[in-house]
């Protein structure tokens, strides 16, 4: 494992200047005038069947969705968090809600520990129900309320003192998962050469941070994006990339193997991280995976940390499905059975690095943090 402390790598570097503090927005959707029987009815997705993380990622990479935000507000009840810093459209959406959560607290009339907890166990399963499918956002809450509550010092406190001790390790939380990009960023820079060839996949905040913090330290690279289908997200990559002036060439998917030979690196994002160390991502990640180990290319992962989720998938289809419509261009025939699966999983052995926030890890590591974030 080759490892580097990130605790708090921002603050030291102080020719990094400090991001502007963006302007408080109100939440565009107004709430209800009629309030919903229970907090579940109200999270509810509206297309069960469909994953609404897939369905709608390449905006959700854009900007947190109007509807997811409607029901966040609806979980942390009428008391929107300070800022409405979930507008931020780079703001991932297991940001917003550990935030939301943390609004929950501040906003909670409890009178214990036990009630207080109740109530954010409960806002947090709402939150997790608007769509089962999105790995993040269920492991960004699950560590939230572990890292919040775990302390057993809570327990001997004056309950006043015991929820300021709350919301000070929720802001702490927050504030760690909001740096957690810019960090993996900086910790992946070293893996960056001058005239190196890197191919990614679809689109990644975090990877296009890796990237453009790469540029910013006037590093010469060229870019090779996958098209990322079904949702295309490639594309967007691309774009943005050209805006940066890096040289990037779109392939369309089925050409990895055909560049391959050209490529230095692989970088990828991830949906989720599983204890295994393998990744859950992007349907195609896994296959170009597969072509780069059988020639030699290794493959590089940037992930945050709250993405780690406690799942232990066996094959492609130990997963709760997460399904997409796909458009084909041409009308298929009903008796035509379609794969819609949106996403898969990388088995560890064909990734080389994790960058995360905690460091750089070796996916053989991944399972001792995850001891050490859910314990």
């Amino acid at each position: 494992m080759w490892r580097r402390s990130a605790s708090f790598i921002l603050d030291e570097r102080n020719d990094v200047a400090a991001p502007a503090k963006p302007e408080s927005l109100a939440l565009s959707s107004p709430p209800p005038t009629n309030p919903p029987s229970s907090m579940a009815d109200t999270l509810q997705n509206p297309n069960p069947k469909v994953s609404a993380y897939y369905q709608t990622r390449a905006a959700h990479h854009g900007v947190v969705s109007s509807d997811w935000l409607a029901q966040a507000q609806a979980a942390v009840g009428p008391h929107s968090p300070e800022g409405g810093d979930r507008q931020q459209p780079d703001l991932a959406e297991a940001v917003a809600a550990i935030r939301a959560l943390a609004a929950v607290i501040r906003a909670s009339e409890a009178t214990t520990m036990m009630e207080l907890e109740i109530e954010l166990k409960k806002a947090s399963d709402s939150l997790k129900k608007w769509d089962t499918t999105s790995i993040s956002l269920t492991a960004g809450c699950d560590l939230f309320i572990r890292y919040v509550t775990r302390t057993s010092a809570l327990e001997y406190e004056e309950f006043n003192s015991a929820k300021s001790r709350l919301i000070e390790r929720a802001e702490k939380f927050g504030e760690i998962s909001h740096k957690a990009r810019r960090i993996i960023a900086m910790l992946s820079q070293d893996f960056i050469f001058d005239g190196c060839t890197i191919l990614v996949h679809g689109f990644s905040r975090v990877v296009l941070e890796v990237l453009k913090t790469a540029v910013q330290n006037k590093k010469l690279f060229r870019v090779f994006c996958t098209e990322g289908r079904p949702d295309r997200t490639g594309i967007r990559l691309s774009n943005e990339l050209a805006r940066l002036d890096v040289p990037v060439k779109l392939l369309i998917d089925s050409a990895v193997a055909y560049t391959m030979d050209e490529v230095d690196m692989v970088l990828v994002g991830a949906d989720g991280v599983v204890e295994s160390g393998g990744i859950i991502n992007l349907m195609g990640t896994y296959q170009i995976a597969l072509v780069a180990r059988s020639m030699n290319k290794p493959v590089y992962v940037a992930a945050e940390s709250y993405k780690f989720a406690r799942l232990y998938p066996l094959d492609q289809k130990d997963m709760a499905p997460a399904l997409r419509p796909i458009d084909f261009g041409v009308p298929i025939p009903s008796k035509v059975d379609v794969e819609t699966s949106a996403r898969d999983y990388t088995p560890p052995q064909y990734l080389t690095l994790l960058f995360t926030d905690l460091g750089v890890l070796t996916p053989s590591v991944v399972s001792d943090e995850l001891i050490q974030l859910y314990l």
